[in-house]
């Protein structure tokens, strides 16, 4: 795979205990294998960063898909992702429905992530991690939460793990990103992804098969469900 982390500095040696314990996935090295949205998380502020380059062999690697695109991993869906998501980020939780569906969701759908080199899966940017609040909050369906994941196409992330995934990957240079370009591309891809949503949830009709977090506590549905497919 080539992959690019976007930062305002140039990393030749990446390391697993410099990443953020909060972030999405737990504390990793976060890539993506788009260098254009490289180019825009690394100018998060009006200063030019850098996209940085590596190759990562992946024979051998324990790669976990969640996303659900990968055909080894058919089990994981949308929900798995939600689970890691909500044991790493900090939510607004401050209403009763809300903590129940986080510890929900945490004990029913929490991959084992300890056997993992490397995560694929989406990127909660900020417009995402309110579609995850919204959905714990009962407010869209699962449905809904889907549909908006795709919103704004702020893409997946790679997230190197474990030691041996860091031996895997090689350094191949950088490209610089240009803050009068990609700092605004990260704020128009992020204003995009928060109207579409907007849009949607004014738009939504309820369908007759829809489920929200509360209907499945209340049935107390788990993994294998085939509607969760």
């Amino acid at each position: 795979m080539i992959l690019y982390h976007g930062s305002q500095q140039i990393i030749e040696k990446p390391e697993k205990t410099a990443g953020k314990k909060h972030n999405d996935y737990g504390q990793g090295f976060y890539c993506t294998e788009n260098i254009e949205l490289a180019k825009e998380w690394a100018c998060p502020v009006k200063r030019s960063g850098y996209a940085n380059r590596y190759v990562l062999n992946t024979e051998g690697l324990r790669i976990m898909h969640l996303t659900g695109n990968d055909a080894d991993t058919p089990k994981n869906h949308i929900l798995n992702w939600l689970a890691v998501l909500l044991q790493n980020r900090v939510f607004d939780v401050s209403a009763p429905i809300a903590r129940q569906a986080r510890d929900y969701i945490i004990e029913n759908f929490s991959p084992n992530l300890q056997d993992a080199d490397v995560i694929i899966g989406y990127r909660a940017d900020d417009s995402y991690f309110s579609f995850a609040e919204d959905f714990i909050s009962n407010t869209i369906s699962l449905r809904d939460l889907t549909k908006a994941m795709h919103l704004g196409k702020l893409g997946e992330q790679v997230v190197l793990l474990s030691d041996r995934a860091f031996v895997h990957m090689q350094y191949q240079g950088y490209e610089i990103a240009d803050y009068r370009t990609y700092y605004y591309k990260r704020e128009a891809r992020d204003k995009a992804a928060r109207g579409d949503y907007r849009n949607m949830k004014q738009s939504l009709e309820l369908l007759k098969d829809d489920l929200f977090i509360l209907d499945m506590m209340r049935e107390g549905m788990t993994n294998e469900d085939p509607r969760l497919r």
